[in-house]
């Protein structure tokens, strides 16, 4: 017996065992911090049915009042990254914290006292809060990622569909149980308050005493700011670039008119309650999520090519599906396959154009560009076409740019990587003021996703990779 055990193989080093505590921990409360994003924009989401109701609202009218939020949202896109390089990221995420506390608790108010002005402004400040929260959140997730020294950015945008899960559910349960929306409301809003601004400190890591990447922290003011700005500006006019733009608008067009109208195309299409309605969107973000987890694996297997390629399919067939299904058990079949469609398009996107480090942050900043205008500006306008057509049918219209998704899936595919010296890992010197600003849509998300270096694909196990893999 005792040759047995002397024989027995040791038990292997935990994997993170290498990494500071305070790492280890920023990262547990970022994870938590994203739990909590996709929870609060979700339970929203998952009650614009009574929201509709109580204020005696057109379909079109939500539409409206929709694309108003979505150009609050765009507007703080396009300055976000500006005030966080100003202020930091610590004082900028409590910052749009207090606003988006304050927009959540507008949204009850608003239905409950029947003034459409009230909500208007809960959703525009709600919008802008998301988007400048957002910023320095996915900065903050490249910065646990290098310290790490493995590829962990994946898991926070699996923990927002995660939250975006558990929040239909709170939104399902609350319809269900005739909560009033200010109650409901309220209770998210101090919650939410209370858990970030207990989080936060915690979460945003000190600048360590040697550069590990440039783009480490919004806390540290770019080196070269005219460097940033001509690597941003020469991006828009790389082919690839603008190309692979489109497939993430496209990602990012579906999963935002899902957020904003799939619980009414249920309610309206299937004669359906506002809690059922409320499940189904759980399950089309089930569906991502599901998806996120488990595409990794897939990629590495056939590639993003073929991936991306069988995405787009699948989304097209599941929303085809959705729109034209006469019962409600085979629309809900539709709901899963486009969830799962819809999940990996965006990472895989920002992942292909984030293969030369040194290029990295011009061309995610393209790309998010398009993933904006998509996720904002494209759900209010499905809202008036819906007026019309209904609100099922008018997400059929959506099944046009998913061919051109389709259809483009090749670019995505790898390019040569940079030339690096042996045993030298590359960190990208990422001017830290030219990083992207992110989609404000509840997607998660999800930019700065991914950004794979040969390293961590080592560490991941995967440097077996065969020679033929790589034209993927």
């Amino acid at each position: 017996m005792s040759v047995l055990r002397a024989r027995r193989a040791p038990r292997p080093t935990p994997r993170d065992a290498h990494v500071a505590p305070e790492v280890l921990r920023a990262r547990r409360l970022l994870l938590g911090l994203y739990v909590l994003l996709g929870l609060t924009v979700s339970s929203w989401l998952s009650r614009l049915p009574s929201v509709r109701a109580q204020l005696d609202l057109t379909t079109s009218d939500l539409g409206v009042i929709l694309l108003i939020g979505a150009l609050g949202s765009l507007t703080m896109v396009l300055i976000a990254g500006a005030i966080v390089v100003r202020w930091g990221s610590r004082r900028t995420m409590l910052v749009a914290a207090t606003l988006f506390s304050l927009a959540t608790l507008a949204l009850g108010l608003g239905p409950t006292i029947g003034s459409v002005a009230v909500l208007v402004a809960g959703i525009v400040l709600m919008s802008a809060s998301f988007a400048l929260g957002n910023v320095p959140m996915n900065v903050e997730t490249a910065v646990i990622e290098r310290r790490m020294g493995r590829t962990v950015v994946p898991q926070f945008h699996a923990a927002f569909s995660i939250g975006s899960v558990v929040g239909s559910g709170i939104g399902a349960l609350a319809a269900w149980g005739q909560v009033p929306l200010l109650i409901q409301f309220g209770v998210v809003s101090v919650v939410s308050l209370v858990w970030r601004f207990r989080a936060v400190p915690g979460a945003v890591l000190p600048l360590p005493p040697e550069p590990v990447c440039a783009a480490q922290s919004a806390d540290a003011g770019p080196r070269r700011r005219g460097a940033g700005l001509r690597s941003s500006l020469a991006a828009w006019r790389e082919k690839r670039t603008l190309l692979i733009g489109l497939v993430v608008m496209t990602a990012a067009l579906s999963e935002g008119s899902a957020n904003n109208w799939l619980a009414i195309a249920v309610v309206d299409g299937f004669a359906q309650s506002e809690a059922v309605a409320a499940l189904v969107f759980g399950v089309f973000v089930a569906s991502m999520t599901v998806s996120r987890l488990v595409g990794t694996r897939l990629i590495d297997r056939f590639g993003r090519v073929l991936v991306l390629l069988g995405s787009g399919v699948v989304s097209f067939a599941g929303l085809a599906l959705f729109g034209t299904a006469p019962s409600l058990p085979l629309a809900l079949l539709g709901v899963v396959g486009w969830g799962l469609g819809a999940g990996l398009a965006v990472p895989i996107g920002m992942v292909a154009v984030s293969e030369d480090p040194m290029r990295a942050a011009g061309r995610v900043a393209v790309v998010s560009a398009f993933a904006s205008v998509a996720s904002l500006a494209a759900p209010p306008l499905l809202g008036l076409a819906a007026e019309s057509l209904g609100t099922r049918q008018a997400l059929l219209l959506i099944l046009g740019a998913m061919v051109v998704s389709i259809v483009l899936s090749g670019q995505v595919r790898p390019t040569a990587p940079p030339a690096v010296p042996s045993g030298v890992r590359p960190t990208g010197h990422l001017e830290a003021g030219s990083l992207p600003a992110p989609s404000a849509s509840v997607t998660g998300d999800d930019l700065l996703a991914e950004v794979v270096v040969p390293d961590t694909l080592a560490e991941l196990g995967e440097a077996e990779r065969v020679p033929s893999e790589v034209g993927r």
